[in-house]
C-alpha cells in the first residue's frame, strides 16, 4: 500500500466533499483531493494497482447526476482498488450506489466497500438537516476501518461486491425547481463559473436556463452576495410536501 488515495468527489452543495475526505482519512498514506466540480480532468488519468481511489457522489432522483458521471468516466483504474460513496438527503439513494459502482468497475477499478450517507438536502434543506451529524461521522470512520482492513489484506479477499440497487436503473424525474436571484445580486458572476452545466449566463448572471440546470444549489453556495436560492410559491409547496414525506430519519447503509 505505497501509492496514493485519491479522494475524489463532484460535492455542489459541500456535504460530499466533507463525507469523500472524512473516508479517505480512514485509510494509510499520502492523499490527494480533487473536486470533480471545480477541477475536472482534461485529459484521463490512469491510477496504479497500488494506489486507492474513494469517490464521493451526491444523489439526484435516485441516480448519479449525468455531469458527474461524465467527469468520473477521464478517472481509469488498473485493477485499482476503489470506495464509492453516494451521499443523499435522506429520501433514498435507489440505484445511484449501484450505477456509481459499475461505473468504476467498467474502468477498470476493483470496488472493496461502498456505501451510502444521508447529509443535508441540499433544494428542502430542513429534511436530513445538520447531517451529516455526529452519529453520521461516526459510522464513517467505522466503514473506512472496515475498508482498510480489506484492503490490507490483499487482493486474494477481494471478491465481487453486491449492493443494493437495481439494473435498469430507474428513470430520473425532472426537478421541477430551480434556484434565482433576488435584487441583491450584483452580477459579480461567481455563479456562471461554478455551474457545472453553463447554465448562467457569464453575461447575464441574474437569469437561469431552467431546462440546462440540474438544481444542484452549487450557484447558492459561492454567491457572496447571499442573492441566489430556490424561492416561491411552488418552491414552498414542493419543500412541505418533500418533509412530510421524508422527515423520518434514515441510516447509513454500507457494502463490503
Amino acid at each position: 500500500m505505497d501509492g496514493t488515495v485519491y479522494s475524489v468527489y463532484f460535492s455542489p452543495a459541500g456535504t460530499t466533499k466533507q463525507v469523500t475526505e472524512r473516508a479517505a482519512a480512514g485509510f494509510p498514506g499520502e492523499r490527494r483531493a480533487v473536486a470533480l466540480l471545480e477541477q475536472p480532468l482534461k485529459e484521463e488519468l490512469r491510477l496504479g494497482e497500488n494506489d486507492l481511489l474513494v469517490v464521493g457522489i451526491p444523489v439526484y432522483a435516485g441516480r448519479v447526476p449525468a455531469v458527474c458521471a461524465e467527469r468520473l468516466r477521464k478517472w481509469k483504474g488498473s485493477g485499482t482498488p476503489a470506495v464509492a460513496l453516494a451521499v443523499y438527503g435522506n429520501r433514498d439513494y435507489d440505484d445511484a450506489l449501484l450505477e456509481l459502482k459499475d461505473l468504476l468497475e467498467e474502468n477498470g477499478f476493483i470496488v472493496i466497500g461502498a456505501a451510502a450517507f444521508v447529509a443535508q438536502h441540499s433544494i428542502f434543506p430542513q429534511v436530513g438537516k445538520g447531517r451529516p451529524d455526529a452519529s453520521d461521522l461516526e459510522k464513517i470512520d467505522t466503514f473506512a476501518a472496515q475498508c482498510a482492513r480489506k484492503w490490507a489484506q490483499g487482493r486474494a479477499h477481494w471478491e465481487a461486491l453486491a449492493v443494493r440497487g437495481n439494473r435498469p436503473y430507474k428513470t430520473p424525474g425532472a426537478v421541477p425547481v430551480k434556484p434565482s436571484a433576488n435584487g441583491d445580486c450584483n452580477g459579480c458572476g461567481a455563479c456562471a463559473r461554478i455551474c457545472p452545466v453553463q447554465a448562467i449566463s457569464p453575461k447575464n448572471p441574474r437569469k437561469t436556463d431552467k431546462d440546462n440546470c440540474i438544481s444542484c444549489a452549487a450557484c447558492i453556495r459561492v454567491c457572496p452576495q447571499h442573492a441566489r436560492d430556490f424561492r416561491g410559491p411552488v418552491y414552498k409547496a414542493a419543500a412541505l410536501a418533500f418533509y412530510q414525506k421524508c422527515a423520518a430519519r434514515r441510516e447509513p447503509e454500507w457494502f463490503i
